[in-house]
């Protein structure tokens, strides 16, 4: 799939060889020439991408409580893992915005990537689609429960700057925004395309 990543990226070599495959994380090595001259053994993780949406409904962003059985409840924005069979990242937010808040949205922009950990060649795409065109019902997975809930921008702005994790890093572009417009007006992601 051609996707769009940070210029900065770090990347499995194609010379590495996947050792373990795992339900959600691959381990790969590959033999690494030293400064020194001498051989090691290096080794990277390869995940699945994940996407994130920033829905805008009228003057309202959607939030979700987000039920798992391992990991209780929690609010983020719609969600989750790029499949093999999505044909695009923003055709894989399409579907998990679509399962997990029924909403259909004619405007999407890819707006934020980035990779949380070096030693882990997964990346984190946030879009923001706004101008709902559907709603129906949510088709959630069997280990979700999800509410959806709507924010106006302010509690967004509380919701996503007085976080403090890797969510909230990326999502710091929304500090500089003063009103639900500027979600709008964000430009497009620019970086590398690459073939993954």
């Amino acid at each position: 799939m051609k996707k769009i990543i940070p210029d900065d990226s770090v990347l499995v070599p194609d010379i590495a060889q996947r050792v373990f495959q795992g339900q959600i994380f691959d381990v790969f090595q590959w033999p690494q020439t030293l400064f020194d001259g001498t051989e090691a053994t290096f080794e990277m993780l390869k995940r699945p991408d994940t996407v994130i949406v920033v829905c805008v409904v009228e003057d309202k962003i959607i939030v979700v409580d987000d039920e798992q059985p391992h990991t209780g409840s929690r609010k983020s924005f719609p969600g989750g893992r790029v499949d093999s069979t999505d044909a695009s990242i923003e055709a894989a937010a399409h579907r998990e915005v679509l399962e997990e808040t029924g909403y259909g949205f004619k405007n999407w922009r890819l707006v934020k990537v980035w990779q949380p950990h070096t030693k882990i060649e997964w990346f984190i795409h946030v879009l923001v689609a706004w101008e709902a065109t559907s709603q129906q019902s949510p088709k959630l997975d069997p280990g979700e429960k999800i509410q959806v809930e709507k924010l106006t921008f302010e509690e967004l702005k509380s919701f996503v700057v007085g976080k403090s994790s890797d969510f909230s890093a990326g999502l710091a572009f929304i500090q500089k925004i003063n009103k639900l417009d500027g979600l709008g007006a964000l430009p497009e992601f620019k970086g590398q395309t690459v073939d993954r």
